[in-house]
């Protein structure tokens, strides 16, 4: 079977990654879309030159060899499972659901079907797993966001933190990846890949600022092992999502693109 890609989800990343494959960048076909909103992704298909079909989930994945999650962390248990046993590969852009549900990492392992998790919204993954081919001593994060950007995330919910009318900045949270990514699921995929990266969930701290008046996501990560220090920094312009930066639907392209190369760049 000719490689090609299904999408699953068509907000601002699905519609990115659809406006790629339309100008012919993407160097693969797109067999399908689907999405929890079928009329609004009817509506957008209609906007392209020449557009994919919209499918059913089962139809998609029949027609595709690679599955690409745009859709959220709710949808990834069962898409894997799905792909999976279909004996298809899965692309998670959701990669906190991964933290939640490891079991679908040993899932990929035993089937044999490869599980991608591209870097999204961060940078230096390769540094980082190649530093943790050896002694590492600490992986630390700090998230430093407009108000805008964390509204209505759990834990400020559950902890009855009101960031409206904030006019100095303000640290919410500090702990591990994983209870970033739960009281944070629409914003901290970055820390998950960070931690699948490095460390791992427990093992990697993570701090989140809000800060009024910004403009990016930002985010700076500290890892410090027998092989010296590394820092990176990333500002990242907020694509129509507030919560997503543009970096990511990027970082998506870039790994569909690979996907499909035999050459391979970069550990």
């Amino acid at each position: 079977m000719a490689a090609s890609i299904g999408i699953v989800g068509c907000g601002a990343i699905g519609q990115a990654i659809l406006r790629e494959a339309d100008a012919g960048k993407l160097n693969v076909p797109v067999s399908g879309v689907t999405s929890r909103t079928e009329s609004t992704a009817l509506e957008f298909l209609s906007t392209l030159s020449d557009p994919p079909p919209y499918l059913g989930p089962a139809e998609l994945i029949k027609r595709s060899t690679l599955i690409v999650e745009t859709a959220g962390g709710h949808v990834v248990p069962q898409l894997a499972k799905d792909v999976f046993a279909a004996g298809k590969d899965l692309m998670v852009i959701s990669i906190g659901a991964l933290l939640e549900h490891p079991e679908i990492i040993e899932e990929s392992r035993s089937k044999g079907c490869r599980l991608l998790a591209p870097s999204g919204a961060i940078a230096g993954l390769d540094g980082i797993k190649s530093a943790c081919a050896g002694r590492v001593d600490r992986i630390t994060m700090t998230s430093r966001k407009p108000p805008r950007a964390l509204e209505g995330a759990p834990h400020l919910v559950e902890n009855e933190i009101i960031l409206e009318g904030l006019e100095e900045e303000l640290e919410v949270f500090s702990g591990t990846a994983r209870e970033a990514c739960k009281g944070f699921p629409a914003n901290l995929n970055v820390s998950a890949a960070v931690s699948l990266a490095g460390l791992g969930p427990d093992k990697t701290q993570v701090k989140i600022v809000a800060v009024p008046g910004l403009e990016r996501n930002c985010h700076d990560i500290e890892v410090e092992g027998e092989f010296g220090l590394l820092t990176i920094h990333i500002e990242n312009v907020p694509s129509e999502n507030p919560k997503t930066g543009k970096l990511t639907a990027l970082s998506i392209i870039r790994s569909i693109r690979d996907a499909v190369d035999t050459v391979s760049i970069g550990t």
